[in-house]
């Protein structure tokens, strides 16, 4: 499961978790391409109800803020659905880029000692005392995540590994690594 960073700065974490992306309309009976963010495959499942958020700037208030799932079927970049109401390509048009998000009540707690993306977006990240930035993109690569930090125009991917992890807090939005010497000098890009 994702998060849209929507966890604001020093303030509570996101109420909604994007399950999915709606990617582009397919064919021209109303089916959508969705990326699918979420291990849970009831998540979008015939009969789902699903809430449509919405990228700043992209017109929110004209469109639907619900859909509920008719069918589904598997597709190579993800699933394809349709939606109750949605029966052509110009109503799967409308739809395109929007995130398709549950409540954050509907997702059980992680097993301890883990966390979902949505709980790192957005934290803010310090090491000895030195506020860092904060958590804007998690990277899985072959190595394991790493968390994309921000700070004014540096980005820095750490490793999520155990060793380099002091505390984390989700609840309050912190987390506190113990770096190595270096790494910060090595991995920023930005200017």
């Amino acid at each position: 499961m994702s998060s849209r960073s929507s966890r604001t700065e020093g303030g509570p974490p996101a109420q909604r978790v994007a399950v999915g992306r709606v990617l582009r309309p397919h064919g021209l009976r109303g089916e959508v391409v969705v990326e699918v963010l979420s291990d849970v495959p009831e998540r979008l499942a015939p009969g789902s109800e699903l809430e449509l958020g919405w990228d700043e700037g992209e017109g929110a208030s004209a469109r639907p803020a619900k859909v509920v799932v008719a069918a589904r079927r598997p597709h190579r970049s993800g699933a394809a659905l349709r939606f109750a109401g949605v029966d052509g390509r110009e109503g799967a048009e409308e739809l395109r880029g929007a995130w398709l998000e549950i409540d954050e009540s509907r997702v059980p707690a992680p097993p301890p000692g883990t966390y979902y993306h949505f709980q790192l977006l957005g934290c803010r990240c310090s090491a000895g005392g030195e506020d860092l930035g904060r958590v804007v993109e998690l990277i899985e690569d072959g190595g394991g995540l790493l968390l994309v930090v921000e700070r004014g125009d540096r980005r820095v991917p750490i490793p999520f590994v155990a060793r380099f992890l002091r505390r984390i807090d989700v609840e309050g939005g912190a987390i506190e690594l113990d770096l190595p010497p270096g790494l910060l000098e090595t991995c920023a890009f930005g200017s």
